[in-house]
């Protein structure tokens, strides 16, 4: 995970993958947009990856539990997702543990955070997040 984190500082992206063949992707889309391609196009890449991202919340968790990682690691995590990464025996680590993701720029809850907020399981979380972007 070092090498992830590594990366990730380094490179100043959003999401780093190592699949399970050793290959290392870099993302930089803003928030869970690139988790959200990754469930949509390319679910091998995150089954049984080791994934380093800036902020883990629990909308972010949820996505990459259901995509099927083996670790996780969070610059900032959220207390609320870990619920859902330890249910699922996800390893887990972190540089910030925090109560509550809040937006870039604004001392306002992260609204996905909000979104999901009653969603007990990956799936749930998955399936709420699909329907508010893709329902609407």
């Amino acid at each position: 995970m070092k090498e992830l984190i590594d990366i990730l500082h380094r490179e100043n992206c959003s999401l780093v993958v190592r699949d399970v063949h050793g290959e290392i992707t870099i993302y930089r889309k803003p928030g869970v947009r690139d988790l959200e391609d990754l469930l949509r196009s390319d679910t091998e890449r995150l089954r049984g990856a080791d994934i380093a991202d800036k902020v883990i919340g629990k909308a972010a968790a949820g996505m990459a539990v259901y995509g099927g990682v083996h670790s996780v690691y969070g610059e900032v995590l959220s207390r609320h997702a870990l619920p859902i990464l330890n249910e699922a025996g996800v390893d887990y680590s972190y540089g910030t543990l925090v109560d509550v993701i809040v937006r870039e720029m604004s001392d306002m809850r992260c609204p996905l955070e909000q979104i999901v907020a009653k969603c007990r399981t990956p799936y749930e979380i998955v399936e709420t997040l699909y329907h508010h972007w893709y329902q609407k």
